[in-house]
């Protein structure tokens, strides 16, 4: 092979390489953000302090006071049970939950049916013992959302189900507990969907702006989706190895061709 053709080999695969390449840059979050863009943040930044109830979701909620016994009517018996998701029997006797219909209510012990769809664990408390205190002294009131999680998809190092213990959580936090997002995700097109009154929201997410911290998905809700969409690298290393060697081949005879050709014209 001649100085010509080896020439053009190497340019045709540095340039073939070179369409792989992921820069520092789009693997960079938050790349525009700078202190002072914070002031600017805040002005419109909205905290959410825990997740709003919805249709579906499975509630324990424990009454108690001084007089154990007088709240005893107003507490489901404590049973053995799976969780929502799980399918292996606890060994500890745990709190029955309340599932919250379609209409939003739960059917609460003597009190009858009680709307919660719409409140954030604290109120549902509030409301709740609103409701006891005219019946029980200095009724307390504990409310704890069971089954609330989030599904991870794609180019994280841990796909799967993630569970929103503490009541709330950003898509940076449900991102971090997934492992992170692998150098083939793309940081700039982070797809969510989320079902809100029976329909269905689709968002696409840009972590490398920080734009992020004003969107309204920022903080995920329970049964948010997220799928991380591969990069150019990830879909040329997926292709199949033969087709990409041979695709090498063809162009490397054809470069040949090219470069014999114009040697011959040349004499």
């Amino acid at each position: 092979m001649n100085k010509s053709i080896k020439i053009l080999f190497a340019s045709v695969i540095l340039a073939m390489a070179m369409t792989g390449c992921v820069t520092q840059k789009q693997m960079t979050y938050l790349s525009d953000a700078r202190p002072e863009s914070a002031d600017t943040i805040n002005a419109v930044f909205v905290p959410q302090s825990e997740m709003v109830i919805r249709s579906g979701d499975a509630l324990t909620i424990f009454v108690s006071a001084l007089d154990q016994e007088a709240v005893t009517p107003y507490n489901l018996p404590m049973v053995v049970y799976a969780k929502p998701g799980e399918q292996q029997l606890s060994t500890t006797p745990a709190l029955q939950y309340y599932i919250v219909d379609e209409e939003g209510n739960i059917e609460f012990p003597v009190l009858g049916k009680l709307h919660v769809a719409g409140l954030r664990r604290n109120e549902v408390e509030i409301y709740v013992k609103k409701q006891l205190e005219s019946q029980v002294l200095n009724p307390q009131v504990h409310v704890n959302l069971v089954n609330a999680k989030i599904s991870v998809m794609g180019e994280v190092a841990k796909p799967g189900q993630i569970p929103l213990v503490s009541g709330r959580m950003t898509i940076l936090e449900a991102l971090a507990a997934a492992g992170d997002l692998t150098p083939y995700g793309r940081r700039d097109n982070v797809l969510l969907t989320r079902e809100v009154d029976g329909k269905i929201q689709i968002a696409r997410l840009n972590l490398r702006s920080q734009d992020i911290y004003t969107s309204p998905y920022y903080y995920v809700q329970q049964n948010d989706v997220i799928y991380v969409s591969p990069n150019k690298v990830r879909a040329v290393a997926s292709t199949n190895a033969s087709l990409w060697f041979s695709m090498v081949s063809t162009i490397a005879s054809a470069a040949t061709v090219i470069v014999t050709v114009i040697n011959v014209s040349r004499k």
